[in-house]
Formats: structure tokens, C-alpha cells, sequence
């Protein structure tokens, strides 16, 4: 089947004349102006969420956090939709354990191990 149709289509193409025009073939998207873009056809919390990443916000907290010394002066953010939140704190590069604990809103907490300072701040989902 599929040779007889690449023969009638060889065939086509050599007796066609030098005279004959091609017509072009139709193109693949809606508008005819190529493949839409992502931020084109996104809708709904996708759209959203393209918004905010284009005006420099990370709604979801899905980029790598900015870096604190984790000091009392400066310490490490943790943005919450609550007043408290669990938190995991690899106190030495190299330690396999993580060492758990609750930060409450309000003042700077420090890690019961190593005492990296870990303040809690309020986030609120753009939904």
C-alpha cells in the first residue's frame, strides 16, 4: 500500500511540466502566524503563575531561595501560610541527618544543633 502511493506520487512529480505552479501547503497553526508560544496558550493558575514569574515574583516559592547568613541580624526566611511551620536544617555540608523543629511567627528562632537563626514570614498564594 504504502509503495504504490510513493509510486503514484513519483510519478506525479515527473510528468508534472515545468509550467505547472505548486500550491503551498497550509500552515499547522490557528492564526497562520506559526506554533503559539506557551504564554499564549496558557489560562487559568498556569497563566497566573507566568504573570508573576515575568514581574520577578515566585508565587509557588519554586526558585532557589536567596542565600542569609543566618545570623540574629540576618536570618534565614522561611515564607508560611500559617503562624508555624516544620523545619529541616542540615547543620554541616556534609551531615546526613536533618534535625526537625517548629518555627512560630514573631522573633528569630535558632536551630536546637547547629543555631542558625530561621525567622518566619508570611506568604500569601496568589489564588
Amino acid at each position: 500500500m504504502a509503495s504504490r502511493l510513493l509510486v503514484r506520487s513519483a510519478l506525479r512529480a515527473l510528468t508534472r511540466g515545468p509550467g505547472t505552479a505548486r500550491v503551498p501547503l497550509a500552515a499547522r497553526s490557528m492564526s497562520a502566524g506559526g506554533i503559539p508560544t506557551d504564554e499564549e496558550q496558557a489560562t487559568g493558575l498556569e497563566r497566573k503563575i507566568m504573570k508573576a514569574l515575568e514581574k520577578g515574583k515566585d508565587p509557588y516559592s519554586m526558585l532557589k531561595p536567596p542565600q542569609y547568613a543566618g545570623t540574629k541580624e540576618d536570618p534565614h526566611i522561611v515564607p508560611s501560610i500559617n503562624k508555624k511551620r516544620i523545619v529541616g536544617c542540615i547543620c554541616e555540608e556534609d551531615n546526613t541527618s536533618v534535625i526537625w523543629f517548629w518555627l512560630h511567627e514573631g522573633e528569630p528562632q535558632r536551630c536546637p544543633s547547629c543555631g542558625a537563626h530561621y525567622k518566619l514570614v508570611p506568604h500569601e498564594l496568589p489564588h
